[in-house]
């Protein structure tokens, strides 16, 4: 009975919703979703050109794949919808006579790190999501991500890879904070740090080291003086990132994980567009944000939050003039938008004089 009940309230609400237009959050998280897949399927057509191991190719093959099926249902929801398919990035921002940029092992670490990061894009979408195909949609693309992420980690740890965090002392009773130097920096001297917040600094030294070896390779192949300049920046900024967060492991004696300069090769060809690289680092520097985000609501040392909160704000700085170069090179292009009610209105008056 209750599988029957269950049943009929799921046709009731598709029935309910066949006619009903996306909302604003649906279409923010598809076109999103549509940047991303076409950036990440570029750059898995790269992977697949160069790769080496066997393992590994199938590994990306397999990803590859989850991001043509992920792009292929956003185009039929578009065209069903009436939406303009976005120009989004494809074959003409890639060169397969590209020598390779990237080691195997990156190709791995940088896929495992894009599905960690995707973890929270889609929870965020499907809780800001309402109509039955999307909902199931960002459901798919979830699980997708799940897989993409669990073969990455075996295939790294597989490969001598460890990207685990450090191992602590388990608790030996249940206590309760009774001084307020618990959160506080006193005289140069903290508590030691907790486990939640061991978590978010290595997550962010992971995701500063990927940043700055995609930005340190896309300053050697960008064609533009100016880009090339633009992701130097970009990686000395996440250089001085990694060296200002690892200094807390350090200092308890716990270790760094490590950067990844050593998995760019010294190519100078680039396998990408100079729009699809900056775009790239766009998204990079979204993610960085976020995370340092999640990180500020969850430590809770005065120090450290005040550093994220510093961090944070030299990402925002950069993440700017990314978006400034975009705009001049016409590259940036419009997401969905709120009708302008002002411009419509003022159109209306010139029609009638």
């Amino acid at each position: 009975m209750k599988k029957e009940s269950s049943k009929s309230i799921e046709e009731t609400i598709s029935e309910h919703q066949q006619n009903k237009k996306l909302v604003s959050s649906e279409l923010a998280e598809l076109y999103a979703n549509f940047q991303g897949d076409s950036v990440y399927s570029c750059v898995f057509e790269h992977f697949l050109e160069v790769v080496e191991d066997d393992e590994v190719r199938d590994f990306i093959e397999d990803v590859k794949s989850l991001s043509k099926k992920h792009l292929d249902h956003l185009e039929a929801l578009f065209k069903q919808e009436g939406i303009p398919i976005p120009e989004a990035f494809g074959e003409r921002d890639i060169s397969r006579e590209a020598p390779r940029l990237f080691s195997d092992i990156f190709m791995v670490f940088y896929t495992t790190e894009m599905a960690r990061a995707a973890f929270s894009a889609y929870g965020s979408a499907i809780a800001t999501s309402y109509r039955k195909d999307v909902v199931s949609y960002f459901e798919m693309c979830l699980q997708d991500t799940v897989e993409t992420y669990k073969k990455g980690m075996t295939l790294l740890l597989a490969k001598g890879f460890d990207i685990m965090s450090p191992e602590i002392p388990y608790p030996d009773k249940v206590d309760f904070v009774e001084k307020e130097s618990f959160i506080s920096f006193l005289a140069g001297k903290s508590r030691p740090l907790l486990a939640v917040e061991i978590k978010h600094l290595q997550m962010n030294i992971y995701t500063n080291a990927l940043g700055k070896a995609l930005m340190l390779a896309f300053s050697q192949v960008a064609s533009s003086d100016n880009l090339r300049k633009f992701f130097r920046e970009g990686s000395q900024l996440a250089d001085r990132q990694i060296r200002e967060l690892s200094s807390f492991l350090l200092r308890e004696d716990l270790p760094s994980p490590r950067v990844l300069d050593d998995q760019v090769t010294d190519s100078t060809t680039p396998p990408f567009s100079d729009k699809l690289m900056l775009s790239h680092a766009s998204m990079a520097n979204a993610t960085g944000i976020l995370n340092y985000g999640a990180a500020l609501s969850k430590i809770l040392r005065h120090d450290l939050h005040t550093q994220f909160m510093t961090l944070s704000a030299g990402i925002g700085k950069y993440a700017n003039e990314g978006l400034n170069l975009m705009i001049n090179n016409g590259w940036l292009e419009e997401p969905p938008t709120a009708a302008d009610r002002k411009k419509l209105s003022e159109s209306k008056s010139d029609r009638g004089n």
